[in-house]
């Protein structure tokens, strides 16, 4: 009955919030179209942060005229080990930016290892940025720190792919999460080097952020982001979840000893981080979930409940349609396909005009 009274309370329309930042780029879009490009890797089924960090802000791009490419980038997912084929992953990543409503019409989804170009590009940049810029890289110091200096030379270089998969469509605007601002930082800086050396012709991406998405943490540490890196299967909620699955790692979030529902991110970062899941599901304000809760006299434990209900809710839809849509191999290698030939079309034309400029023709 509880349950019942306050999925009732709770309920609300779900709507995609749009925030003033992307208002903003909205009403600049309606004056010039842009080039958007963004890359996910096929590594297995997203989680809630991978939706609410990117897929869902690409899915909102979507609504205005802009060009926009959308790559599977396989070749970044060499970088570490695969017992499953890459090739596998790369139809259910498809499957699951459809089911969360990616339109190919709209745009651009390929593969990127199909598109030579790319790796062309990347060692034409390469020839450009300094061993020193890629060293103070924080990811690759995180990362080769981990690995006991012992990281392969791809995770070293895979920046400068990312920059390539960039340029290579001379993209305007890329979505990225605050983790990544540094790789556009150095795309930005490898377009001007290019630039000022050859002639102009690549422009300098702008970052796009959702400055209102705050990053989604660990279920099971509220200090840490929500990761596949994790190896607690309860730390994350994955898209493909079932309803059973959510309830059960939402009841066993991480909170804290305090009964009453606020939001103090550096005080009780584990129920901060369930109401920003709570918000990001449903058209609620964060003040707006703190108030009806404590209207409501809800402990942290009751309110579990209503988060998991909001997340079922939303997610529900996504799952039944990727079951769908993943069992249709033809739908999805012909979505792929047709994607990477547009693609290629845009990347072939670029890079023999890049030939040119550097003198390879």
């Amino acid at each position: 009955m509880l349950r019942r009274t306050h999925h009732r309370f709770f309920r609300k329309k779900l709507l995609h919030r749009i925030t003033t930042q992307r208002r903003n780029f909205s009403e600049d879009v309606k004056e010039s179209p842009k080039v958007v490009f963004s890359g996910i890797q096929p590594t297995g089924i997203p989680h809630l942060g991978n939706y609410l960090g990117a897929i869902k802000q690409w899915v909102d791009l979507q609504k205005e005229e802009n060009e926009i490419y959308f790559s599977i980038v396989d070749l970044h997912a060499l970088t570490i080990p695969h017992e499953e084929k890459i090739c596998e992953k790369v139809l259910s990543m498809v499957a699951t930016l459809l089911a969360c409503g990616i339109d190919p019409k709209r745009s651009i989804v390929f593969k990127q290892s199909e598109i030579k170009e790319h790796v062309m590009l990347s060692w034409l940049l390469s020839c450009i940025v300094q061993q020193n810029t890629l060293k103070n890289m924080i990811q690759w110091k995180e990362k080769s720190k981990s690995t006991r200096n012992a990281a392969n030379l791809g995770l070293f270089t895979y920046p400068v792919l990312q920059c390539a998969d960039i340029l290579l469509y001379k993209a305007t605007h890329v979505p990225v999460g605050n983790d990544q601002t540094q790789h556009l930082e150095l795309c930005q800086d490898i377009a001007r080097k290019f630039n000022n050396r050859f002639g102009t012709f690549f422009p300098e991406p702008v970052t796009l952020i959702d400055e209102n998405c705050t990053k989604i943490l660990s279920l099971r540490d509220p200090f840490s982001k929500m990761s596949k890196s994790q190896g607690h299967e309860l730390s994350r909620i994955n898209l493909d979840d079932s309803d059973d699955q959510i309830w059960n790692k939402i009841k066993k979030a991480v909170t804290d000893n305090t009964s009453a529902v606020t939001y103090d991110p550096i005080r009780r970062p584990g129920v901060a981080n369930l109401i920003q899941i709570h918000s990001s599901m449903t058209d609620l304000t964060v003040n707006e979930i703190c108030s009806r809760s404590e209207e409501e006299g809800l402990d942290t434990g009751q309110y579990k409940m209503a988060v998991a209900e909001a997340v079922i809710d939303h997610i529900r839809p996504i799952r039944a349609e990727y079951e769908k849509l993943v069992g249709d191999r033809e739908h999805l290698e012909t979505v792929l396909s047709e994607g990477t030939t547009k693609a290629k079309e845009t990347a072939q034309k670029n890079w023999n005009e890049l030939r040119s400029m550097v003198g390879l023709t």
